[in-house]
Parts: structure tokens; C-alpha cells; sequence
């Protein structure tokens, strides 16, 4: 660990500059402009230089400037041999500005170097540049050395808190960059489970549907077997193709239910309740559910009340919500039907049978196999019951269902 410290570059993100303003971008060219007329100014000034003296020193500011570009731009991009042949190169060119009594471009250099150099390099190189560059600095002046020694050491420590103001400002942008990077899988994430919400509701709603659909178009088929009355049939089939549309309806039911567009629980259930001729019992204070959970409660209260019709067609069934503390309790029973008469005739008997059976139609799973006619029992999917649980545990919630007193019971159990 600490010798990756003494070798890891500065972060790159703290050396990147954000877009600037054009006020700033503005004030950055005067100061960068006023810089370079300070250097001119302090070459040239003094009037050591005429001739060809005038023109190398020129050509010499020139080259000293451009090296301090390359040094730059070597240290941005992290090219460590190149930033040490720069260094050396401006250490060198800083003394012959010295030599040719361009004393304020020699200290420029110097200064500037040691400076950069804790910014920009690798401390196991940054450490060897700043010690020369402040060095030669610190001999070519020929200032007293409390003076000089103030000087190097407020431009080293002036480095060192630059250098850590950058890494501060790369960790700042390296978190910014991982939280927007979170905040787009999580964004992804929720999508991905918002379709596979509307994916299950879908599959419900129409899985029902369809199920219904086959239940009564087999309790046609029996009837037309069984000799049935034309008119009879023909409802039947009216039934099923009522399913369809209802089918259509409740997906745009469910769609809505999951912005949180569907009329209350209790609602539903009584609405349910009278259409299946079944009893209602609701306990505790009604509060609103979330989406999810209301979803989760008027399907299996569908579901459930369809199976009792189409496994134990003509049995008592009943319905009871229960609010309780921090969760919603439906439980649904049903009582097994009375035998039907002996004495009836086949045909009409067969007719009644799948007419009860067929008055609505849905999954399997739930309900004791009471078979009043052979066939009408077994269509259907088969996987009302897993449908179910799953639906329950992906919320939070349970599910259970079994035999009960001769008849059958569902309990679901859910927060909210």
C-alpha cells in the first residue's frame, strides 16, 4: 500500500477542468496574456540584451514556454519518461536564462517546475524534480536564506495542498460518476421490474380469461354430446365469447390497477361477491393498499371463487377480509355441493350441471374435485395455485390452501 502511494499518478479527473463560462474562459487568456508580458517584460527590461543577444533570448523564451507546455500536457496525460525529459530540459533551460541574466524567467522555470511537478507527477518522481528545481531556485537567488527558505518551503507545502485538493476533487468525481452510474442501473433495474409486473398481470388476467373460455366451451361440447337444448348451448357460447371481451377489460384494469387506478378492495369484493352469489364478510377498519397488494388480493379472490365454481359447481362459498395490524387477511371456503337428484333426467341433469359449472370460468388449483360431469373438471391449466402463491411471496405475504371440513379453504396473508 505504501509504495503504490509513492507511485500512483494524481487522479485525473481532479486535473480535468470543467467547461468554463466565457467569462472565465475570458479571464483565463488576460491572466495567461499578462503572464506572458511579465516574462517579456522581465527578459527585456533590463536592456542586457541587443543584437543577436536580443534575438536568442527571444528564441529562448520561445522554447522555454513551449517546453513548459510539454510538461504540462506530459503530466496531464500521464507519460512519466517524457515528464522527466521535459523537467531536466527546463532545469537546463532555467539556467541558461539565469546565465543570459534572465534572472525572472530562470526563477519562473524553477519555481513553476517544483510546483507543477507535486501536482502532476508520481510522488517517487514529483519528490527529485520539486527538490531541484526549488534547489537551483533557492542558490541562484541570492536573497538572504530565511527569505529563501520562507519562499521554498510555502511553494512546497503550496504543491503538496494543491496535489491534495486534486485527489479530493478526482474522489469527489470518481463518486459522482459511480452515483450516476447507480442511479442508471437502479432506474434500469425498476423498469425491468415495472415490465415484469405488467408481464404477470398480463398473464393472469388472460390466463384466467382463457381458462374461463375453455370451461365453457367445454360445458357446450358436453351439453351438445348430452343432447342439450339448442338455446342452451348457444348461451354457452355467448358466455365464452363475454369472457373474451371481459378478458380485454381487465387487462386495462390491471394496466390502470398498477398506476394505482383501481376502485378499493372492498368495492371489488362485494361487486365479486353478489356476481358469484357468494357471502362477504369484511373485519376491522378498511384502509387503502398498496397496488401490489390489492392486486395480489382481487386475484386470488377471482381465482379462487372461479375454481369453487368450476371444481365444486353448486357448493356455498364464502368470503372474508380481515384488516389487521400492518396486514390484510382474505380467506375463501366453500362447502361441498348437494348431490343432485337421482330422478332427474340425464339430459337435463348434464345441461344444469354444466350450466352451474360454466357460470364462471377460471384456473385451476383451488377447490376439492367434485366432478359433476366427466371432463368439465380437468380443463384448464393447472397452475391457478402456484399462480397464486407466487404471487403472494414475490409481495411478502403467504398463501395457504387445502382441505377444510369437507370442502376447501384459501388464506392469504399479506402486508399492507
Amino acid at each position: 500500500m505504501r509504495s503504490e502511494t509513492w507511485t500512483r499518478w494524481p487522479a485525473r479527473e481532479g486535473l480535468v477542468r470543467e467547461p468554463l463560462t466565457p467569462a472565465r474562459r475570458t479571464l483565463s487568456l488576460i491572466g495567461r496574456a499578462v503572464l506572458v508580458g511579465v516574462l517579456v517584460w522581465g527578459t527585456f527590461a533590463p536592456g542586457d540584451h541587443h543584437g543577436w543577444g536580443a534575438v536568442a533570448a527571444a528564441l529562448g523564451l520561445v522554447a522555454a514556454l513551449a517546453q513548459a507546455a510539454a510538461f504540462l500536457r506530459a503530466g496531464r496525460e500521464q507519460w512519466l519518461r517524457s515528464s522527466l525529459v521535459l523537467a531536466a530540459t527546463l532545469l537546463a533551460t532555467a539556467w541558461a536564462a539565469d546565465l543570459g541574466h534572465a534572472h525572472l524567467l530562470a526563477n519562473f522555470l524553477w519555481c513553476g517546475l517544483g510546483l507543477t511537478a507535486l501536482i502532476r507527477l508520481p510522488l517517487a518522481a514529483a519528490l527529485p524534480v520539486t527538490v531541484l528545481g526549488l534547489g537551483s531556485y533557492a542558490l541562484a537567488s541570492g536573497d538572504s536564506w530565511p527569505g529563501v527558505s520562507a519562499t521554498v518551503g510555502g511553494l512546497a507545502l503550496f504543491g503538496y495542498l494543491l496535489r491534495l485538493d486534486g485527489e479530493s476533487r478526482g474522489a469527489a468525481a470518481r463518486l459522482l460518476r459511480q452515483e450516476r452510474a447507480a442511479r442508471a442501473a437502479e432506474a434500469q433495474s425498476a423498469a425491468l421490474a415495472e415490465r415484469a409486473r405488467i408481464a404477470r398481470e398480463i398473464h393472469d388476467v388472460l390466463a384466467h380469461s382463457l381458462s374461463a373460455q375453455l370451461v365453457h366451451l367445454e360445458a357446450a361440447r358436453l351439453m351438445l354430446d348430452a343432447g342439450a337444448d339448442r338455446a342452451r348451448v348457444r348461451e354457452r357460447v355467448v358466455a365464452a365469447r363475454r369472457m373474451a371481451q371481459d378478458g380485454l377489460t381487465e387487462t386495462r384494469q390491471a394496466l390502470s390497477a398498477l398506476r394505482g387506478e383501481f376502485t378499493p378492495v372492498g368495492e371489488y369484493l362485494v361487486a365479486l361477491a353478489e356476481g358469484e352469489r357468494a357471502g362477504l364478510t369484511v373485519t376491522g377498519t378498511p384502509r387503502p393498499l398498496a397496488a401490489e397488494a390489492g392486486l395480489a388480493v382481487r386475484r386470488t379472490a377471482q381465482e379462487a371463487l372461479t375454481n369453487v365454481r368450476k371444481h365444486a359447481p353448486g357448493g356455498r362459498c364464502t368470503l372474508e377480509l380481515r384488516y389487521q395490524r400492518d396486514v390484510v387477511e382474505l380467506e375463501v371456503r366453500n362447502t361441498p355441493p348437494r348431490p343432485a337428484s337421482a330422478e332427474q333426467p340425464e339430459g337435463q341433469g348434464v345441461g344444469r350441471a354444466a350450466e352451474q359449472g360454466a357460470e364462471q370460468g377460471g384456473q385451476e388449483g383451488v377447490g376439492p374435485r367434485v366432478e359433476p360431469i366427466a371432463g368439465l373438471a380437468e380443463s384448464g391449466s393447472g397452475y391457478g395455485l402456484l399462480g397464486m402463491r407466487e404471487r403472494a411471496e414475490l409481495l411478502g405475504g403467504t398463501l395457504l390452501a387445502g382441505p377444510d371440513e369437507g370442502g376447501w379453504r384459501v388464506l392469504l396473508r399479506m402486508p399492507g
